[in-house]
């Protein structure tokens, strides 16, 4: 079996699955949010009695992410929304936020429920994570099944905690060679997206590898899993090792049980790269697969840079921007958003030659960083943070460039690496990052 088929086994209590079959699968998690939590609290009300009980108080986390500094009142009801649930079920995980004038006045409250749930040690190997947020897919870098559901089920997991799926093929991604000092996971999941396309996995479980993997850090690892929805995957999966353990035990003490996919397993899809041959790459607007080079698009010109987000606004991508913006300056607006407290602290406690990160931001120009949340990522009502009210050209290290996906339906947004949108917000048009890097 694959590591997807193992762990898929493993939570319908069978000693094998196959592709294709339905199954019953134990839920170890359930997450949702502010902008599909209401819902799924309305259906579980709905399906399952209005004083009923929630199936595992302990294993449900709530986290408001999404529409958090706004002035819109049913963005704040939503919030509301899932206080109250909180406290009528005596949910345990419920990282509330009451001032919204300082988020650090709030001391539950984290941010990106992506991020959030690796940083808090809810992202376990073994395990099976399922989330209202198609990006629940990034917790696979832990060795994971983690997939995102819509409202209908996430009520039914809620309700009983388990869930029927059927097992997805999975597709295997091997990536050997030397990483080259200018490209970064961003640009590799670029790259299969661009050669597989937004359907080109659909309902496939990812599964990567390889020597470049392994050295890479668990941060750059989610980013790769991240985005296996945006290539239309059910779930993207790395095999655990010494550095998934190091960052799992350092957050939780809950036992875990690492799973490993068989020699002899089979894929329905495998795709080799030597990822010395690879270069920097952006998807132009308005899909994650439209991939150019980034030496190819150095005539667009670029209104402003966007550095945030689940898949790009990790302290590791502050570290890699910070690298290229340290005794520059930059020529258009760039926004940063990181995605939890916990990295908006680290901007102000990470050094690099003495310098913290906010300062090598705040030198080059770039506007203060922002409130930790999903911000501009999804667009939001019009108050949010860096969202694209006008028809402006940004380079951004987020997931998707759908029309409005930031905003304004006619912006046109070029998705890259925080080295490219570094590179980028440097000279105001999009830039190959070996421009910048000694």
């Amino acid at each position: 079996m694959t590591l997807t088929e193992k762990i898929l086994a493993k939570a319908a209590g069978r000693s094998t699955v196959s592709p294709g079959e339905n199954i019953w699968v134990n839920a170890d998690l359930l997450m949702t949010h502010d902008v599909c939590g209401p819902g799924t609290i309305g259906v579980f009300k709905k399906e399952f009695g209005a004083d009923a009980k929630v199936w595992d108080k302990e294993k449900i986390v709530l986290i408001p992410d999404h529409y958090i500094f706004t002035a819109d009142a049913r963005a704040n009801r939503n919030v509301d929304i899932l206080r109250d649930f909180a406290k009528e079920q005596q949910i345990k995980y419920f990282y509330d936020i009451t001032d919204l004038s300082n988020f650090k006045a709030n001391p539950d409250y984290k941010g990106v429920c992506h991020v959030a749930l690796a940083q808090e040690g809810h992202t376990r190997p073994g395990e099976v994570l399922f989330g209202t947020d198609s990006h629940t897919c990034n917790a696979g870098a832990f060795g994971e099944f983690a997939t995102g559901i819509g409202n209908t089920d996430a009520a039914f997991v809620m309700g009983t905690g388990k869930l029927l799926l059927k097992v997805p093929a999975t597709m295997k991604f091997t990536f050997d060679g030397e990483l080259p000092p200018y490209l970064l996971a961003k640009d590799l999941i670029l790259h299969v997206i661009g050669d597989i396309g937004v359907a080109g996995a659909n309902y496939r479980a990812l599964e990567i590898d390889g020597e470049a993997i392994a050295k890479m850090t668990m941060e750059e690892r989610m980013t790769l899993c991240n985005m296996a929805i945006e290539a239309g995957g059910k779930n993207g999966v790395i095999a655990p090792d010494q550095t998934t353990f190091d960052y799992v035990k350092a957050r939780t003490d809950k036992p875990f049980q690492p799973l490993y996919a068989d020699p002899d397993a089979q894929h329905y899809y495998v795709k080799h790269y030597d990822v010395s041959k690879l270069e920097p790459v952006v998807a132009k607007p308005h899909s994650p697969d439209n991939r150019a080079l980034v030496s190819e698009c150095k005539d667009v010109k670029c209104d402003r840079v966007y550095i945030g987000s689940c898949t790009g606004g990790k302290i590791t991508d502050f570290i890699n921007a910070a690298k290229l913006l340290k005794g520059h300056q930059v020529k258009v607006p760039t926004y940063l958003v990181p995605a939890t407290q916990k990295v908006y602290e680290d901007l102000f406690a990470h050094k690099i030659d003495g310098m913290t990160l906010s300062e090598i931001f705040l030198q080059a120009g770039c506007i203060e960083p922002a409130a930790p949340s999903c911000a501009a990522c999804l667009g939001g009502p019009q108050d949010t943070f860096g969202r694209l009210n006008e028809p402006e050209v940004c380079v951004s290290t987020t997931n998707r460039n759908f029309p409005g996906r930031m905003g304004n339906k006619q912006a046109q947004i070029y998705l890259a690496s925080p080295y490219t949108a570094a590179a980028s917000a440097l000279t105001g048009h999009i830039t190959d990052p070996r421009e910048f890097l000694a």
